[in-house]
């Protein structure tokens, strides 16, 4: 940026008067647009040479401020917009992630002159809680994002975090409130930030979808002041982290040997309120106003959510329902409603493409499922909800499975939890039928679920939204006719849904 032969160039932030004109009109444009660009200015004042540190820090608020509208925009639309595309869904990611992680950095690079000592530091003193405050939760908000592509934990922003929340410990000002922005209401800490942090880190989020994980962050901000930190065990913590380590929080098995640096934490005086919460949404079928959530989630979404902190919050770890034996076994693995039809039924209309078939390692089974590696992920369909046939080695059967969890051991390495739905399948084509009619409308695929099982009720998949309310299905198999009365949808994802039905056989007319 040397113009016209000058040793040296003038920043077009240097004067705060010219750099509010910039922000105004970046923030005005379209939102992707708008938090790319003020991503790179970010970038572009955090590595300025000549700002003084004070002047930096003042900057860095101002790009920051500029970012939340459009950068709010984006968030609600990668996370309430039904069926995105895949090029969407991964630049809105993208765009996300990227402008939290230039924000941890700037707000670092301000801390750092201040830690260090460096000239004009001293000036930073009094907004240091500020600081600090949006750099935990720059740091926060990039992990809560990186977890929703699965990712392993990132042993450099766990190092990042715990070094920046010890310096406010050393400094004092831990504890110090500040309004962390100028539109939500309340004041923030510190201690909270980082309480927030490692209590999301420690809500098993591997087995959550991306809207999940967002409403848990929300609960833990709600609860956060039942929750409770200390550098002193006692019986009611459940878990603990090292200050002086640069890894993941962990649930407490046993009392680890003491160090000043560990940290202590629990949410048990939260668990009452959120059982009182969950009695509130079943007894209501509403979302309690008192969460803020301001309509974008329904009532069952709240529920599942509120249940899943409850048992990963809880002093008494989580147990599985069913003992695991390990297996070491290669499957045939396909996925998505018309991936499972195809493999089920190879002279359909919808045709298995073999380089969509995938070869995973089981590692344990249960009564309930499977554990399997994943040696090469291919694509981006794996993740959870995500609906799975299974086969294997040797065998003719296909097993139909749900992925529960999943976590990437590298960018192109995992290990998935899977859910059995039913040991045994059969493609079936069913006629929707309107209940206030007798004849027939629309043929649709179905894939029936333990057919040799079936008794009055029956389990049957669905494409997603073919089933409307009002409809019944007429089904012939084996020679009979069958009348099928929808009771209730187990699950919805974005191409299926599970439906349970009440089977009537259906007499021929006469």
């Amino acid at each position: 940026m040397k113009l016209f032969g000058g040793d040296k160039s003038e920043h077009p932030m240097s004067d705060a008067k010219e750099a509010r004109t910039i922000l105004d009109a970046v923030q005005a444009g379209d939102p992707f647009k708008a938090v790319e660009d003020l991503s790179h200015w970010l970038e572009s004042v955090r590595t300025w040479e000549t700002f003084k540190p004070e002047y930096r820090a003042q900057l860095v608020q101002m790009v920051d401020d500029a970012a939340q509208i459009p950068l709010r925009k984006l968030q609600r639309e990668y996370l309430h917009t039904p069926r995105l595309s895949k090029f969407q869904e991964n630049r809105l990611w993208a765009t996300i992630r990227e402008w939290y992680r230039q924000s941890a950095f700037a707000f670092a690079t301000c801390i750092d002159y201040y830690a260090t000592g460096q000239k004009g530091s001293d000036a930073l003193k009094a907004s240091m809680p500020f600081l600090t405050v949006r750099a935990l939760r720059a740091l926060a908000a990039q992990m809560k994002w990186q977890s929703m592509r699965y990712s392993p934990s990132d042993n450099f922003l766990w190092a990042m975090l715990y070094k920046i929340y010890s310096l406010s410990e050393n400094r004092r000002f831990s504890q110090a409130k500040v309004a962390a922005y100028a539109g939500p209401p309340g004041e923030t800490s510190a201690e909270q930030e980082f309480l927030k942090a490692v209590m999301l880190s420690a809500s098993s989020l591997d087995s959550l979808l991306p809207a999940e994980i967002d409403l848990v962050e929300h609960l833990i901000a709600h609860f956060i002041d039942s929750l409770k930190l200390s550098a002193d065990f006692d019986p009611e913590v459940t878990y603990w982290t090292d200050l002086a380590a640069s890894q993941a929080p962990m649930r407490l098995v046993q009392p680890p040997q003491p160090v000043s640096s560990l940290r202590f934490f629990t949410a048990a005086a939260a668990v009452n309120e959120l059982e009182q919460l969950m009695q509130t949404v079943i007894s209501t079928n509403a979302v309690p106003s008192v969460l803020g959530l301001g309509g974008n989630y329904e009532a069952d979404v709240v529920l599942r959510a509120l249940n899943h902190v409850a048992l990963y919050w809880s002093q008494k770890a989580p147990e599985r329902k069913a003992p695991r034996h390990k297996v070491k076994s290669r499957v045939a693995v396909t996925h998505g409603f018309d991936g499972v039809l195809a493999a089920l039924d190879p002279a359909a209309e919808v045709r298995a493409d073999p380089d969509e078939v995938e070869s995973w390692v089981v590692e344990n089974v249960s009564a309930g499922g499977f554990g399997a590696s994943v040696p090469q992920i291919r694509g981006d369909w794996l993740r959870i909800g995500c609906l799975i046939g299974l086969q294997p080695e040797g065998g003719t059967n296909w097993i139909v499975g749900v992925i529960r969890r999943f976590h990437r051991d590298s960018p192109q390495q995992g290990t998935a939890g899977i859910q059995t739905l039913a040991r045994s399948a059969v493609p079936a084509k069913v006629r929707l039928q309107s209940r206030m009619a007798r004849t027939g409308q629309n043929v649709e695929p179905a894939i029936l679920l333990n057919p040799a099982d079936q008794g009055s009720d029956v389990k049957v998949l669905l494409r997603g939204g073919v089933l409307v309310s009002g409809q019944n299905l007429e089904l012939e198999r084996d020679g009979k006719g069958y009348l099928l009365i929808p009771e209730g949808i187990m699950e919805r994802c974005e191409d299926y849904e599970l439906v349970r039905f009440h089977q009537m056989v259906r007499e021929a007319d006469k």
